[in-house]
């Protein structure tokens, strides 16, 4: 069975993107895409996502106010915080630690696959 990754960013080219890089990755789906933290909530209470993906900086409520209240819901769903901010946040890894498995660069979609597969493995 297919792993289900939730994406939530607000700028509609990347959410685009990762759609086209999970299209060809075999034994990950895309559940839905989020435009920002508050969908990203309905939609993974709704659809129970395997891994979640949230951008940091979005609209209506960021990747970190989401994975506040995701975390304490589903406890064992890993969150990536894929974001343009990383070198911002590397200070905050241990603050940061009990909501998010990992900050992964904007720039880096193949360090991002690597994440997926070792927080979600098929």
């Amino acid at each position: 069975m297919a792993k289900v990754i939730l994406v939530a960013d607000d700028d509609p080219r990347v959410r685009k993107l990762l759609c086209e890089v999970f299209e060809r990755e075999a034994g990950y789906e895309l559940c839905e895409q989020a435009k920002n933290g508050k969908e990203a909530i309905e939609i993974a209470i709704r659809c129970h996502p395997d891994l979640i993906i949230l951008d940091f900086s979005m609209p209506v409520m960021s990747g970190i106010a989401a994975a506040k209240q995701l975390k304490p819901l589903m406890p064992n769903v890993p969150i990536i915080l894929f974001t343009l901010h990383d070198n911002a946040l590397q200070g905050q890894a241990s603050i940061l630690s009990s909501l998010i498995d990992r900050i992964v660069p904007k720039t880096e979609i193949d360090t991002l696959l690597f994440h997926v597969h070792q927080l979600a493995p098929v």
